[in-house]
């Protein structure tokens, strides 16, 4: 099925808005990267915002399903789940993950740092992707027995956050393995607890 001027436009904003940021990439240069007119923008978003929006729920569904696909054909296995995430995270970090767009940090991270107001519907999509991701790793924690589930899933959350930062910031894609190192001592350290 041939896509829509509407998904053209969400993703053309999203490889521009990804690399080059949220409010420093004007409309202009949407329109002129999709070829789509202006008045077929504003048929479609009533505002940037309204696409800036769209484009957070495209990123979110396309991150999650790339990033859960890659832990759950990794292994059958939760703590093997768990540790591929990491694994999943370099191949992103080296650029590999997603086609043409290289990679420029977290897009939830990003936003969430030019929309700073907890309230802000952007920041709001960026908290609730987060959380997504941590349920989806509790539900991990707790298959692979767990007994505090939130708590690893919380730890691991956080492992996750600070190799993506440190990935982009220093722009060391092994800092992947060195949390997954982390990861490992972490998981088996809550599991011997059970």
């Amino acid at each position: 099925m041939a896509k829509s001027r509407r998904d053209d436009l969400v993703e053309t904003a999203l490889k521009l808005f990804y690399a080059g940021g949220f409010n420093a990439t004007g409309i202009d240069k949407i329109l002129e990267e999709s070829g789509v007119a202006k008045m077929t923008l504003y048929n479609h978003f009533r505002s940037k915002d309204e696409l800036i929006l769209a484009v957070l729920h495209r990123r979110d569904e396309q991150f999650r399903n790339w990033l859960m696909g890659e832990m759950e054909k990794a292994s059958p296995e939760p703590r093997a789940r768990l540790l591929a995430m990491f694994d999943a995270l370099e191949t992103w970090f080296e650029g590999r993950a997603f086609r043409g767009m290289g990679f420029h940090g977290c897009a939830f991270i990003n936003v969430s740092g030019e929309f700073s107001d907890q309230s802000h519907p952007a920041h709001r999509v960026a908290a609730e992707h987060k959380r997504s991701i941590l349920e989806y790793l509790e539900r991990q924690c707790a298959s692979a027995g767990a007994p505090d589930p939130v708590k690893l899933a919380e730890q691991l959350a956080l492992l996750k956050e600070g190799a993506i930062a440190t990935a982009h910031v220093r722009g060391m894609p092994d800092a992947a393995q060195i949390a997954k190192e982390m990861a490992a001592r972490m998981i088996d350290a809550a599991l011997a607890e059970a």
